[in-house]
């Protein structure tokens, strides 16, 4: 009777097993990082056939350090794309954090604190564009366009157009220390991310910024404080944009007034090849982070074959539409 029930037990658990992987996988097909890891693989291994140095150690290295600061930005860049946002201003946040707390240490701060000054700058410029956004009620892409403007010239002014150098060694760290063999660019990336991810997965705020994206005037009824996550959702992006700046600098070992030129660009590019819906409502952090990786390993791919950097353009410029494209059709399919 033993062997009977045994017997019996075992098939049926062998299929509730077999259901369980099965619902995992249809879960994970259905993820908006679905599409964009298929596209990864597909690039590393058309990259690995075209040239023999694509998965050397330090290539692959190149490839970390490239990725990081990008993918470091693409986390604010998420959050207000999933609220149907953008945030154009990220770019110049970076620079202008960066440019000041290179001068904060110049003028004798110590590398933590001149950090943390940085990243008020990034987190009050964030902060604005979320008042004007949120509260003011003016479109994402104006205010994030004006305070662009405003936060590269004030970068340029601080500097007087020049690179602000000679800065201590130990800041260095940052931007090319190691710590148990990984290197700290990715380590603080990899931190960004975890923190993005249980935000936005296991917190109602997260809950929150997806139903804002969804349908803004159902989350208000619903009683969700629009404009405070709003508001939120903008102070994040700066500060990311400040922490990517921090990072930025310390490789360059220089405050440089014109540092993230187009990097708002590459943001979005990361965000939506990651399977985002730009109208918002739809994206996942996982996807961003495998959307900076496509982009950068593309970057490093279509470099080591000598493609032309206008030719690059073209190309990276007909993959976000077609990102873009599948992400629409998906959603409509649905």
């Amino acid at each position: 009777m033993a062997n009977n029930v045994s017997a019996n037990t075992l098939p049926s658990e062998t299929g509730v097993q077999k259901h369980r992987n099965t619902s995992l996988w249809r879960k994970f097909e259905h993820s908006p990082a679905f599409y964009p890891l298929i596209g990864l693989i597909a690039i590393c291994v058309v990259m690995m056939f075209v040239n023999d140095n694509f998965l050397t150690g330090s290539n692959l290295s190149n490839i970390g350090r490239q990725v990081s600061i990008n993918a470091i930005i693409a986390v604010g860049m998420t959050c207000a794309i999933l609220t149907g946002g953008i945030d154009l201003s990220v770019g110049a946040v970076m620079a202008l954090s960066g440019t000041v707390t290179a001068g904060m240490m110049l003028q004798g701060l110590p590398p933590s604190l001149a950090i943390l000054v940085g990243m008020l700058v990034g987190f009050f410029f964030g902060m604005v564009n979320g008042i004007c956004i949120a509260i003011g009620r003016l479109p994402p892409i104006i205010v994030t366009l004006a305070t662009m403007g405003i936060a590269r010239g004030l970068a340029l002014i601080y500097t007087g157009g020049y690179p602000l150098s000679g800065l201590p060694k130990d800041f260095s760290f940052l931007g090319r220390g190691e710590v148990f063999g990984l290197q700290t660019p990715i380590l603080v990336m990899l931190l960004v991310y975890l923190v993005a991810w249980v935000v936005l997965t296991k917190t109602p705020m997260g809950r929150y910024i997806y139903a804002i994206g969804g349908n803004e005037e159902a989350a208000r009824l619903s009683g969700v404080k629009v404009s405070r996550y709003k508001l939120l959702v903008y102070a994040i992006s700066g500060l990311t944009a400040s922490i990517a700046g921090m990072v930025l600098t310390s490789r360059l070992m220089s405050g440089q007034p014109n540092a993230g030129e187009g990097f708002e660009l590459d943001a979005i590019a990361a965000v939506v090849m990651g399977g985002a819906a730009i109208a918002g409502g739809r994206g996942a952090i996982l996807g961003t982070l495998i959307g900076a990786m496509l982009l950068g390993v593309l970057n490093n791919g279509l470099n080591m074959m000598g493609v032309s950097p206008y030719v690059q353009n073209v190309i990276k410029g007909g993959i976000i539409l077609l990102a873009i494209y599948i992400s629409r059709e998906r959603r409509r399919s649905r």
